[in-house]
C-alpha cells in the first residue's frame, strides 16, 4: 500500500488559512476575488494562499456533488465486509481493487469485526445482489458481508474549522448558543 502524501500531524494555520479553508468548504466554486474580498486579504494574496495550501497537503481537492438517481444510481448500500484471513498480500489487492470499482463510492478501513465498509451505489436492488455476488462472494480474500440499504443520506457540513488544532470552535461548545 502506497504511503499518505497528506500532513499526518495537524499543519500550522493562521486565521487567515483557517478562512480560507471554511470559504472554499462553504463553496468550493468561489471565485478567487470574492474569496479575497470574504477574507479581508488582496486576490493576489488569495491565489498564493490557496496554492500554498495545496502545496502543504490541507487542500486535497476540489469536488463536484453528482445526483446519484439522476445518473441512474439510484440505491445505495453500506457493505460490511470481514476478511476470511489477514495475509498482508490479500488485503493489498482487496484494497487496491475495490476503490477502483465504479460502484463504490467510498471505502473505509476499520477497526473491530469489520475490517472494511464500502458505500456503493448502483442502478437497482438486482444489480446490488450482483455486485455482491461478482465481486465480494468471489473474491478469495472475503470471508463475511453485510448489505446494508441506504434510505436517505445527510452530508455533514466539513467544518467549520477550529481556531486551533484539536479545539472545538466556540459555537459547537457545550453551553455555547
Amino acid at each position: 500500500m502506497a504511503p499518505s502524501t497528506f500532513p499526518q500531524q495537524p499543519v500550522d494555520l493562521d486565521a487567515v488559512d483557517r478562512r480560507i479553508i471554511q470559504e472554499l468548504v462553504n463553496d468550493a466554486r468561489i471565485s478567487n476575488a470574492l474569496l479575497a474580498q470574504r477574507t479581508g486579504i488582496a486576490p493576489s494574496t488569495a491565489l498564493l494562499r490557496t496554492r500554498a495550501l495545496v502545496e502543504r497537503g490541507v487542500l486535497t481537492g476540489y469536488h463536484a456533488e453528482v445526483s446519484l438517481p439522476a445518473v441512474g444510481r439510484s440505491v445505495q448500500a453500506l457493505i460490511s465486509v470481514r476478511l476470511r484471513v489477514h495475509d498482508r498480500v490479500l488485503i493489498d489487492k482487496f484494497t487496491q481493487k475495490m476503490p477502483q470499482l465504479p460502484e463504490v463510492l467510498s471505502m473505509f478501513h476499520t477497526s473491530g469485526v469489520t475490517d472494511y465498509l464500502l458505500h456503493i451505489a448502483v442502478s437497482s436492488t438486482e444489480a446490488l445482489r450482483d455486485w455482491v455476488l461478482d465481486n465480494l462472494a468471489t473474491d478469495e480474500s472475503v470471508g463475511h458481508t453485510e448489505t446494508t440499504l441506504v434510505f436517505g443520506h445527510h452530508k455533514g457540513a466539513g467544518g467549520p474549522i477550529p481556531e486551533e488544532p484539536g479545539q472545538v470552535p466556540a459555537e459547537h461548545r457545550a453551553g455555547a448558543h
